[in-house]
């Protein structure tokens, strides 16, 4: 029951829009189901990173440094606006093959480091389902690491398959450009939340 309760959390807080999300739609669009799927790994990587912390101590006290959150935060916007400009000034009707490598594994690794909301997801989100009764905390911590792990994927592959759906509606070049037009502005909006927000 108790983890029960917290997948069913982790799924409310990993589906919330995000630029994660918005990325593995965006995948989706561009370069098919697959490669979106695949270019998760690269998120979910970064959460090992962010729970393994966690499970050694180190997780609070990175989120209690300010000086630490304050870098993450600006690498964090900086990011986001660098995939702006990319889907921005990207043409929509350049040749696969004439592009530059996209690598969007990459690109879904380096926006779940540089969030400070993912490290605040492992540093304050997951430990309130800790309960020192019930056994070891870092034992705990890494299996409710794992569970939000698989709740992440799973809106991940969501996100993905509502990108499939569109890639599938055939959209004209015009359409597509629209939509990256909007995806890009929604990115800049979400650097510039994250600017605004105090660390």
């Amino acid at each position: 029951m108790w983890l029960a309760v917290f997948f069913g959390a982790a799924v409310l807080v990993a589906l919330t829009p995000g630029a994660n999300n918005l990325l593995g739609m965006h995948h989706a669009v561009h370069h098919g189901p697959l490669k979106a799927t695949t270019a998760l790994s690269g998120r979910l990587c970064a959460f090992v990173l962010l729970i393994a912390a966690a499970v050694a101590g180190l997780g609070p006290l990175l989120a209690a440094s300010q000086t630490a959150l304050t870098v993450i935060k600006w690498l964090g916007v900086a990011y986001l606006l660098y995939l702006a400009a990319r889907i921005f000034f990207t043409p929509t009707h350049t040749p696969t093959t004439t592009r530059k490598p996209d690598h969007p594994l990459r690109k879904e690794f380096l926006t779940a480091i540089t969030n400070p909301k993912a490290l605040l997801i492992f540093t304050a989100f997951v430990p309130q389902f800790v309960d020192p009764a019930r056994g070891d905390p870092a034992t705990q911590l890494a299996v409710l690491g794992a569970i939000y792990l698989a709740a992440e994927a799973l809106a991940g592959v969501g996100y993905v398959a509502l990108g499939w759906i569109i890639r599938r509606a055939d959209l004209t070049s015009r359409a597509k450009r629209r939509l990256d037009r909007a995806t890009g502005a929604l990115l800049v909006g979400m650097a510039g939340a994250l600017a605004t927000t105090r660390t």
